[in-house]
């Protein structure tokens, strides 16, 4: 059975144009104007996704992604003008799976929310803090600390970290990390993950005697070490 998208935008061209790509690739898709009309049809019709604009009337999308947080685990691509890092960290916060900025090419669209997709259907709840050698990354709090002292690092390298932890032991690729990084695009991350790599090691490895945590496979990705 096709997979079901609820577009939610108050502009109709931006509607029409996610709507005429999306069906061209196979999905079905239902839209909203607002947040309050947004939210009766994702109770009603039971999406498999929604694609939700930030700014509009009657109920805002961050309201609406932290009601529907709350009453289900439905996939959330949040859609918006606003480009600042804090905006999309709120967004993740809130509960949001990706995040992109308008004007957007609208392949990108369709390949984000197969890629979410993907990662929801496959999704296993991961532990909420996770212990390996001297680290413990805290998922839920947004925490790190070394040997019981705290690890300050940035929003993108904690997600970094996060997705390495997560697949211990399994050779990740970059383009197989960018995709779990929520909200990330694929062209800017992808020019800084060896400074974001670099900046994790000078933070987590540097004591006399540290462990190694994170392992590179020149021309292929990168290994989180499972040191358990």
């Amino acid at each position: 059975m096709q997979e079901l998208i609820l577009v939610v935008d108050d502009e109709p061209k931006i509607v029409k144009l996610t709507r005429d790509y999306l069906e061209k690739d196979g999905f079905r898709v239902i839209s909203a104007g607002d947040g309050v009309d947004a939210l009766a049809k994702a109770r009603r019709e039971k999406p498999d996704l929604v694609v939700l604009d930030l700014m509009m009337p009657a109920m805002d999308g961050w309201e609406v992604c932290r009601t529907l947080r709350r009453e289900s685990g439905i996939p959330i691509i949040m859609l918006t003008a606003r480009s600042e890092e804090s905006d999309q960290v709120v967004g993740l916060e809130l509960g949001a799976d990706d995040y992109i900025t308008k004007p957007f090419s609208p392949r990108t669209l369709v390949a984000r929310v197969r890629a979410v997709l993907r990662r929801a259907r496959g999704l296993v709840a991961p532990p909420s803090v996770i212990h390996t050698g001297d680290l413990e990354i805290d998922l839920s709090a947004h925490l790190v600390k070394l040997k019981g002292e705290p690890v300050h690092l940035t929003p993108n390298e904690f997600r970094l970290l996060s997705v390495l932890a997560q697949h211990p032991g399994q050779l990740l690729s970059r383009e197989q990390i960018i995709d779990q990084m929520h909200g990330i695009s694929l062209e800017s991350f992808d020019r800084s993950i060896d400074s974001h790599i670099k900046n994790l090691r000078r933070k987590l490895e540097t004591y006399p005697g540290g462990q190694i945590y994170i392992k590179t496979v020149y021309g292929e990705g990168y290994r989180f070490m499972d040191l358990r």
